[in-house]
C-alpha cells in the first residue's frame, strides 16, 4: 500500500512540472513573435476600407473609442455603425460623432434582420450589404485605436493569400477588482495561449476586438449569415476563412479595449461564458489547459511533497516562471499597463480561473446580457425561445 502511495506521489509531482514547462515554452513563443526583426519596410497598401462597428450600449470610454476611428491616418474609408434599435443609448453619441467629424463618411443603421441568436452577427450581416468598399475592418464597440491602426491591419491584405488580420488588445479599466482580474487574465494567460497555438499549428481563429478581411473572403467562408447562431463568432469567422484557404495573420500592433466596473455576478457570468465558449469551440485544447495551470498543481505538490524543501521548490518555480511569463507576453509584448501595475494579482486570477475552468463543465448554458442560451454544436439556442422577425 505504501509503495503504491509513493508511486502515485511521484507521478503527481512529475505531472505538476508540466505547467512550468509550458511557461518556458510560452516565453519562447513570445520572443519568436515579438522579437522578430521589425525593421522591414511596411507595404504601402491603402485601398479604400469599410469599418463595420456593431454596437450595443455605451460604456465609460465610448466617445473616445468612436472618435479614435475618425482620426485615422488613412486616405479613404467609411464607418458604418449598427445598433439593435433607435432606443439604444449609443444612438445619440453616434449622431454626435457624425456631427463632430463631417469630413468622415459615417452612417448609422438600426433594426437588423433576426438571422440568428447572435445579434452582433445579425448587425454585421446587415452592414456587409451596405458597405461601399471591398476591404472590411470589424471592431467591437468598446475598442479604441491609434491613428495608424488602419494602415497596420490593412497592409498585409496586399497578399491575396491572407484571409484576415487580427489583433491583440490592451486594457483600459475602471477602478474595479473584477475589471482588473479580467484584463490580467487576457494579457497574462490568454495571449500566451494564442502565441503557443500560432507556434504549434498556426492561427486558425480570429480575435473579436479587431479583424480585417475582404468581401471575397467573407463570401468564401459562407457570409456572416452562416455564423448567425454561433456563440464564438470571431473564432468561427477565422476558422472558416482558414478552412477556405486563407491565412490568418496576427498583428503586432494591439488595439485597446474597455473593462468596465462590474458586480461579482457580472464578473462570474462573463468569465464562465468565455470559458464555456473556449470549451465548446476547442474541447481537446480546453482539457489540455489543465496542464498549463501552475497554481493548482503547485498546491497539490506542496500537499503531497515528501519534504518541505521540495514543496517550497514548487512554489518558487511557480513564482519564478509564471510571473516572468505574464510579464513577457503582457507587458513586454502587448504593452499592457494594467498588468504592469498589477502583476501581483496574477496568482489571484489563476486561483479564480481554476474554479471557473471546473465550473465550465457543469452545463452547456451561458448568460449573455439578460438572456440565457444553451449551446448545441457551437450554436446558441435561446432557452426561452425567440421568434425570428423581419427587419
Amino acid at each position: 500500500m505504501i509503495s503504491h502511495y509513493g508511486l502515485w506521489r511521484e507521478v503527481l509531482l512529475l505531472v505538476a512540472v508540466a505547467p512550468f514547462v509550458y511557461y518556458i515554452l510560452a516565453i519562447l513563443a513570445v520572443f519568436r513573435f515579438f522579437g522578430r526583426n521589425q525593421t522591414q519596410a511596411r507595404v504601402d497598401y491603402t485601398p479604400p476600407a469599410s469599418l463595420l462597428k456593431p454596437v450595443r450600449g455605451v460604456d465609460f470610454g465610448s466617445y473616445e473609442n468612436f472618435a479614435s476611428f475618425c482620426k485615422q491616418d488613412y486616405p479613404e474609408y467609411e464607418i458604418l455603425f449598427a445598433v439593435n434599435d433607435d432606443r439604444d443609448p449609443a444612438v445619440p453619441l453616434i449622431r454626435q460623432i457624425i456631427a463632430e467629424f463631417p469630413q468622415r463618411r459615417i452612417r448609422l443603421f438600426t433594426s437588423a434582420e433576426d438571422l440568428g441568436a447572435n445579434r452582433k452577427v445579425n448587425k454585421l450581416a446587415m452592414l456587409a450589404r451596405e458597405v461601399q468598399y471591398d476591404v472590411l475592418v470589424l471592431t467591437d464597440g468598446d475598442v479604441r485605436v491609434d491613428p495608424g491602426y488602419l494602415r497596420e491591419v490593412v497592409a498585409p491584405l496586399n497578399d491575396k493569400t491572407i484571409g484576415a488580420v487580427t489583433s491583440f488588445y490592451r486594457a483600459i479599466v475602471q477602478d474595479n477588482l473584477g475589471a482588473k482580474l479580467e484584463a490580467i487574465g487576457a494579457a497574462s494567460d490568454f495571449f500566451a495561449g494564442v502565441l503557443m497555438a500560432r507556434w504549434k499549428e498556426g492561427i486558425r481563429f480570429a480575435l473579436g476586438a479587431s479583424i480585417a478581411t475582404t468581401k471575397d473572403w467573407v463570401r468564401k467562408m459562407g457570409g456572416f449569415e452562416s455564423i448567425a447562431d454561433a456563440l464564438a463568432d470571431d473564432y468561427e469567422l477565422g476558422l472558416r476563412i482558414a478552412n477556405a484557404g486563407g491565412e490568418i495573420v496576427l498583428s503586432r500592433e494591439p488595439v485597446w479595449t474597455m473593462y468596465p466596473a462590474q458586480t461579482f455576478r457580472g464578473f462570474w457570468d462573463h468569465q464562465l461564458r468565455w470559458a464555456r465558449t473556449v470549451r465548446l469551440c476547442r474541447p481537446f485544447s480546453y482539457l489540455g489547459l489543465l496542464f498549463t495551470q501552475g497554481l493548482p498543481w503547485t498546491l497539490l505538490a506542496v500537499l503531497f511533497a515528501p519534504t518541505a524543501l521540495i514543496g517550497s521548490a514548487y512554489v518558487a518555480a511557480y513564482l519564478v516562471l509564471r510571473l516572468p511569463m505574464a510579464w513577457t507576453v503582457g507587458v513586454w509584448g502587448v504593452r499592457d499597463e494594467v498588468l504592469r501595475r498589477n502583476l501581483w494579482l496574477v496568482p489571484v486570477r489563476d486561483a479564480i480561473y481554476f474554479i471557473v475552468w471546473l465550473a465550465s463543465f457543469g452545463s452547456k448554458r451561458i448568460r449573455w446580457g439578460s438572456e440565457e442560451y444553451t449551446i448545441r454544436r457551437g450554436q446558441m439556442v435561446p432557452v426561452a425561445g425567440r421568434e425570428k422577425t423581419p427587419a
